[in-house]
């Protein structure tokens, strides 16, 4: 068991980052000392049970939350991936796709009408109660599915979540809504988290069923946890766990390179050159498919936007080369307005989108565009969203368009979805996740965050596709629907580029947790 949290010492790490954001990562390195005790051993150590991890990420400050279903910063979810058990990670190598949580597997009726979801017997809450096919009914139903967010939302728009009942107490049963044969994917997907059925208000002390239990949690500074022996799956290494909320790139790499951190999320791409010659410290960037999309979405309920010509010239005139080249060095890879690189449904025979500036300039006056005045409002929610913004609005103007940049600061820019959804045009990413789930949670059947794409025949095409047993037939399907949104559609996705993290030397085991943009840490060591 980890030792006493100290809260005094937290808030003082807390503030040193918190003023890193102003000197940058000189000070903070030559006034840094280890108060976690974490006792680090030279690279090449065999991994050792104990000691306190400690890892900063972008956080939402004082809009941070613990109810991780509306929260929706990348924080609120790596703090919630350490304290709850999910459902399953997808993970490639597995036989179903995924790896399996605190189920141990998901069967699928032949006509595909309903999932049963076979819990794992003997999983404790910290409480000492077991884990039921009542708490997931309750995290599904009744959390998730009246979420705000839309990658929760995404099991109430495939699964008739009303209709759902337990079998006992290690089944759930879960009707589809239509025909779906990736159901697995949805569920799976390392997000849906389990919390104790009743479960209303989140706070410190809750039951949880996580690898940690959270002992303490301050809005914008951060949260420390302590190891749960009764983990279900696997008894974690770390005695502890400390995550820091550390808006600026540059101070999370000072506080790495001064010994305050020992894990440092999503660096900018020139942070992690400066990186590169520390002797004790390693970048450890995500890899295929867990490659984030950068975007720009166009809202085709705000004029000119309904205008196809519009968003066809929009797309043209970016410089995707010149987005790699400059924002990210070379260490990125060209979109091409679509999501999901590097997963099997992803339509890779699509042809490349070119850079044509003057075709992008006749079709705005084909359009009586010319001319047109836009906002672009973005923040820095992961690095390279606000550079990339600068880029395209320079982009613009050499189109003819009067183009400026609104940046929000970070954690500001989906705190009122709402507000974001009615946006003439935004800055966005997505997460890596197969593109026919891409679509139905973002896309289909006009959803908020569709930016006003309403078009029921692609929503029926990608429908069939995941309705489609054969691997071949799916992918054809999901191919065309993907070409429909390629050729009319209002997402702009230039770039996806890896999250750049560093890690202290002797830190091991947190890719292991899958889903490498909001790691985990249930298998993480230091050596």
């Amino acid at each position: 068991m980890s030792k006493q949290f100290d809260r005094r010492a937290f808030l003082r790490r807390g503030a040193a980052g918190a003023a890193a954001l102003a000197v940058g990562p000189g000070l903070l390195a030559a006034c840094s000392t280890d108060e976690s005790g974490s006792g680090r051993k030279g690279a090449g150590s065999s991994p050792r049970s104990g000691g306190t991890l400690r890892a900063a990420f972008v956080g939402g400050g004082a809009s941070e939350t613990l109810d991780f279903f509306n929260g929706p910063s990348v924080l609120d979810l790596v703090r919630a991936r350490a304290w709850h058990g999910t459902l399953g990670n997808l993970d490639s190598s597995a036989p179903d796709g995924v790896r399996y949580g605190v189920l141990k597997g998901i069967d699928i009726s032949h006509d595909l009408s309903s999932y049963t979801l076979h819990v794992r017997p003997g999983v404790r809450f910290t409480d000492g109660s077991e884990l039921t096919a009542a708490d997931i009914l309750h995290s599904l139903s009744a959390l998730a599915g009246k979420s705000t967010l839309p990658v929760y939302r995404l099991a109430a728009a495939n699964f008739d979540l009303a209709h759902a009942k337990a079998d006992g107490d290690l089944k759930v049963v879960l009707p589809t809504l239509r025909p779906i044969a990736d159901g697995r994917m949805i569920l799976c997907q390392g997000n849906f988290l389990v919390v104790k059925d009743g479960t209303k208000k989140f706070r410190k002390g809750m039951p949880s069923c996580g690898p940690f239990r959270l002992t303490e949690f301050t809005a914008g500074q951060g949260s420390a946890f302590e190891r749960y022996d009764d983990h279900y799956d696997h008894v974690p290494l770390l005695d502890g766990l400390e995550l820091r909320s550390i808006a600026d790139s540059t101070a999370r790499a000072g506080a790495l390179t001064g010994g305050e951190i020992d894990f440092a999320h999503d660096l900018s791409p020139v942070t992690a050159r400066t990186l590169a010659g520390e002797a004790k410290v390693e970048l450890v960037p995500t890899r295929s498919p867990y490659l984030v999309g950068l975007s720009f979405q166009m809202n085709m309920g705000v004029k000119p936007f309904d205008d196809p010509r519009v968003r066809q010239a929009f797309k043209l005139a970016v410089d995707r080369e010149a987005m790699v080249k400059t924002v990210f060095h070379g260490n990125a890879e060209i979109g091409n307005d679509l999501p999901a690189m590097g997963f099997p449904d992803y339509a890779d025979g699509i042809p490349q989108r070119a850079h044509d500036p003057e075709r992008a300039r006749g079709l705005l006056k084909e359009a009586g565009a010319d001319g047109m005045q836009i906002r672009l409002t973005t923040g820095p929610e992961t690095p390279g969203m606000v550079e990339m913004a600068t880029l395209f609005v320079e982009d613009l103007k050499k189109a003819g368009v009067k183009a400026t940049v609104r940046e929000l600061p970070a954690g500001q820019l989906y705190a009122d979805f709402a507000t974001y959804a009615a946006l003439p045009l935004a800055g966005s990413y997505q997460i890596p996740i197969p593109a026919l789930s891409t679509y139905q949670m973002s896309t289909a059947g006009g959803m908020p965050s569709a930016f006003g794409w309403k078009e029921s025949a692609t929503d029926a095409l990608v429908a069939k596709a995941r309705a489609e047993s054969d691997p071949a037939e799916a992918k054809k399907l999901g191919t065309r629907a993907q070409r429909i949104r390629w050729e009319k559609g209002n997402q702009i996705l230039p770039v996806f580029k890896p999250n750049l993290n560093a890690q202290a030397e002797g830190v091991a085991g947190i890719r292991d947790d899958l889903f490498e943009q909001f790691p985990g840490f249930s298998r993480a060591s230091l050596a």
